[in-house]
């Protein structure tokens, strides 16, 4: 079963950007990569600019690099990604747009994991394991930790 995410960048005039993540939205997959690969703000736009992804990967790659690691298995923070339009000939799979981050904020497509760069430099998430309030990547991963700790 998918575990869906969004993935956007607030950009230095505002405007944000928006994409659709079907597999491994939680915070130990696709935040992780994020936190750990995706923190500079030109890598994350040429991600953007690909459009919807099914699996976020730690490499953008490419269509050839998506069919090899389908045929030799590498570690799932070493795949490329695989994208909705690029390798699976999706249409109609690019990014939505907003004019500041309000307008993000009230129209954006809403997942079970919802991430954004934000102009600060830092990335956040919004889930059931933040109570749906948008906070800091990694004061989540911390979160999430000591839950687990003292369960």
């Amino acid at each position: 079963m998918a575990t869906r995410s969004t993935i956007a960048i607030e950009h230095q005039d505002g405007t944000v950007e928006q994409i659709y993540c079907h597999w491994d939205g939680y915070l130990d997959h696709n935040g992780r990569l994020l936190l750990e690969h995706w923190t500079d703000p030109v890598k994350l736009q040429q991600l953007i600019d690909l459009g919807d992804v099914s699996v976020l990967g730690a490499v953008l790659g490419d269509q050839w690099s998506v069919i090899r690691a389908q045929r030799e298995p590498l570690t799932k923070f070493e795949d490329p990604c695989t994208f909705y339009g690029r390798d699976l000939k999706n249409k109609d799979t690019g990014s939505k747009q907003f004019k500041n981050f309000d307008d993000y904020a009230q129209n954006h497509e809403y997942q079970e994991y919802e991430y954004i760069l934000r102009s600060d430099g830092k990335w956040y998430v919004q889930s059931y394991e933040t109570n749906n309030a948008l906070i800091g990547l990694e004061e989540a991963f911390n979160m999430v930790m000591t839950d687990e700790r003292t369960n």
